[in-house]
C-alpha cells in the first residue's frame, strides 16, 4: 500500500521510537514527584520544553503539553475566555476550522456566545474586509487555523494578529499542520494561544502541546489541577513528549528541502492529470507562498470521493475525503461549506498530501491510477 494520507498522520520517526522506548524505561518517575527518580524525569520534561519553544520562538513559560490537537484547541480557547478583560460574549471563528474547534463552539453557544462563522474567498482564504465587517464592540476572541488541513491554503496569520491587536480581541490558531511544514518561529508570538500535535510531525500519537501568551492569566478549566501548572490534569506522558521533540528537532532541521521537494512532488501529480483537467478541480491559493504543496484538495466532477477513494484503495493507494476527524459523518468536509460547494460537489472532494517518504515515481503512478479509473468509470457510465 502506498500511503498518500500524511495530513492525517505520519509514521514514527525510527529516532524518535527509540527515545521513546530509553525514556520509558530510564526516566519512568512519576515527573511530579519530590524524589530523584522523579526529578530526572522532570529535568528531561523541562529540556523538552525549552527546546521545543526556541523551536517555535516563543517563550517556554507558555508552553503546555496535552493529549494532541484537539484537547488542545479545547483547553486553549477556554483559557483565552477565562482571560479576556474585554466585556463580551461574541466568538469569530473560520467555518473550514477543525472539527475540534467546532465542538468548542457548538457548547459555547449553547452557553450563551454568539458565534460568527467566516466562509473562505475562492483562494482559500479568509477575506480580511468580512472579517473586519463581523467585528463588534463586544467580540473577544478570533480563532482561526494555520493551514487548512483539507486544501492546504495558508492564512495570513500577521496580518490577523494585527487586526485582533487593533481591536483588543484574542486569537487562537491551529497550527497542527502548519508546525514542521512551515518556519512559525516569526509568527507563533503573534497569536495569544496556538495548537500542536506530535503525530502530525513524525511523532507518537497522544501527545501535542498549547502556547498561551504568559501574560494572560487564565483560570484552569479543571479546578484542583496540579500538572502543568494547572492547565489540564493527568500525568505527563514524558516519554512521548520526549519522542516528540526529536522529532520535531528532525523535522525542522529538513524544512527547506522539505518545501524544495513537496513542490516539485505537487507540480508532477498535478502534470499527470492533464489527460482528465476538464473534469479536475483543485482547491488552493493563487499566490503560492500562501499554499501548503504537500496537500492537493480536489475534486473530480461526477465521481463520489468515497468511490474514487475506495477505488484507489483497492489498487493499493491509500488517500483520503478529507480530515480523518470527519470520517463516518453524514455531513461533508467543513471546507467544501466554507467554499461554498453544492452538496453533491462536497461528495467528490479527495484529499492527497505527501510525507518524507513519498517517492516521485509514486506520485505520477498515483495519477495516472486515478485518470485510468475515471475513465474507466466513464466507460462503463456510456455503456
Amino acid at each position: 500500500m502506498k500511503y498518500f494520507d500524511y495530513a492525517a498522520s505520519t509514521p514514527l520517526d525510527t529516532e524518535a521510537a527509540e527515545v521513546y522506548v530509553k525514556v520509558a524505561t530510564e526516566y519512568f518517575g512519576n515527573s511530579s514527584s519530590l524524589h530523584d527518580i522523579g526529578g530526572q524525569s522532570a529535568a528531561l520534561l523541562e529540556n523538552c520544553r525549552e527546546e521545543l519553544a526556541n523551536l517555535m520562538g516563543i517563550d517556554k513559560n507558555g508552553l503546555f503539553f496535552t493529549s494532541g490537537g484537539t484537547e488542545g484547541n479545547f483547553l486553549a480557547i477556554e483559557a483565552l475566555l477565562s482571560s479576556t478583560k474585554k466585556e463580551g460574549k461574541h466568538i469569530i471563528a473560520g467555518m473550514a476550522e477543525h472539527s475540534s474547534i467546532h465542538g468548542v463552539l457548538t457548547r459555547l453557544k449553547e452557553a450563551g456566545y454568539e458565534i460568527t462563522l467566516l466562509p473562505l474567498n475562492e483562494n482559500g482564504l479568509i477575506d480580511q474586509e468580512q472579517l473586519v465587517h463581523s467585528i463588534k464592540r463586544e467580540t473577544i476572541l478570533l480563532t482561526l487555523q494555520h493551514v487548512n488541513s483539507e486544501i492546504g491554503t495558508i492564512q495570513p496569520i500577521d496580518k490577523l494578529a494585527k487586526i485582533c491587536k487593533d481591536n483588543e480581541i484574542l486569537f487562537h490558531s491551529d497550527f497542527v499542520q502548519s508546525f514542521g511544514k512551515i518556519d512559525i518561529k516569526r509568527l507563533a508570538p503573534l497569536v495569544s494561544s496556538f495548537t500542536f500535535s506530535g503525530h502530525k510531525i513524525y511523532g507518537p500519537k497522544g501527545i501535542g502541546g498549547v502556547y498561551v501568551d504568559p501574560q494572560l492569566k487564565w483560570e484552569p478549566f479543571f479546578p484542583g489541577s496540579s500538572h502543568e501548572r494547572g492547565f489540564r490534569p493527568g500525568t505527563l506522558n514524558v516519554p512521548a513528549i520526549a519522542a516528540m521533540t526529536v522529532a520535531a528537532q528532525k523535522i525542522n532541521a529538513k524544512l527547506p528541502e522539505d518545501l524544495n521537494r513537496y513542490e516539485l512532488l505537487r507540480k508532477a501529480f498535478i502534470k499527470t492529470l492533464e489527460p482528465i483537467e476538464e473534469k479536475v478541480k483543485i482547491y488552493q491559493a493563487a499566490d503560492t507562498s500562501r499554499q501548503l504543496s504537500n496537500i492537493i484538495g480536489l475534486r473530480i466532477s461526477g465521481i463520489q470521493g468515497q468511490w474514487m477513494m475506495l477505488e484507489c484503495n483497492r489498487h493499493g493507494f491509500a488517500i483520503s475525503t478529507g480530515s480523518a476527524c470527519q470520517v463516518g459523518r453524514q455531513s461533508p468536509a467543513k471546507v467544501a461549506q466554507a467554499l461554498g460547494l453544492t452538496s453533491d460537489e462536497a461528495k467528490e472532494f479527495i484529499r492527497i498530501s505527501f510525507g518524507q517518504s513519498t517517492r516521485l515515481e509514486d506520485v505520477v503512478e498515483l495519477g495516472e491510477r486515478i485518470v485510468n479509473i475515471v475513465h474507466a468509470f466513464e466507460a462503463a457510465t456510456v455503456i
